[in-house]
C-alpha cells in the first residue's frame, strides 16, 4: 500500500485533473441512486470507497476526505492524525518524530500539493475530525450536501 501511495502523491496533478474530471458526474449518479434507493445502497458505495480509496490513498475512511486538497495524501496516515499540517516534529530528513522511519505525511502532502492546479488549498484550515463519521462515506456526504455548500 505504502509504494501505491506514494505513487498517488508523485501523480498528484494527474489525479487531481481525473477527479475534477469524473466527480460531476460521479456526484449526480450518486444523489440520483440516494434518491431512488434511499440507504440501502450506502454499504456497497461505503464499501466501493474504501477499496478504491484504500488502495490509491491508504485512506482511513474518517468520513471527511481532504485528499483533494492535500496533494492525494491521506493526513489520517500521520500518527497523530493531525490535519492542518506538521506537528512541528519533522526530522530535519523529513521523516515523523514518532515513527523515525516514515516520511511525514505533510512534508509528502505538501510535494504533492505543488503538482496541482489548486495546490493552495492545503493552506486551508480544516476543523478537526468528527469521530462519530469514522468508517462513513465522504463521497455519500457530499451527494447528500447542498449543491451550493458542496466543495470538489
Amino acid at each position: 500500500m505504502y509504494v501505491i501511495r506514494q505513487w498517488s502523491t508523485r501523480h498528484a496533478g494527474m489525479l487531481e485533473t481525473l477527479y475534477l474530471g469524473l466527480s460531476p458526474a460521479l456526484f449526480k449518479l450518486l444523489v440520483l441512486l440516494s434518491q431512488v434507493t434511499g440507504e440501502r445502497l450506502d454499504g456497497v458505495i461505503t464499501w466501493l470507497e474504501k477499496i478504491l480509496k484504500g488502495l490509491l490513498f491508504d485512506c482511513r475512511m474518517c468520513g471527511e476526505c481532504v485528499l483533494s486538497s492535500t496533494g492525494m495524501t491521506c493526513p489520517m496516515n500521520c500518527p497523530k492524525q493531525i490535519r492542518n499540517g506538521p506537528c512541528g516534529g519533522v526530522r530535519v530528513d523529513g521523516c515523523c518524530e514518532v515513527k523515525p522511519q516514515m516520511p511525514c505525511v505533510w512534508v509528502a502532502a505538501w510535494e504533492g500539493s505543488q503538482r496541482m492546479r489548486h495546490g493552495q488549498r492545503i493552506e486551508e484550515l480544516r476543523f478537526a475530525v468528527d469521530r462519530g463519521r469514522t468508517g462513513t462515506s465522504s463521497w455519500l456526504a457530499l451527494a447528500r450536501t447542498d449543491p451550493l455548500e458542496r466543495k470538489l
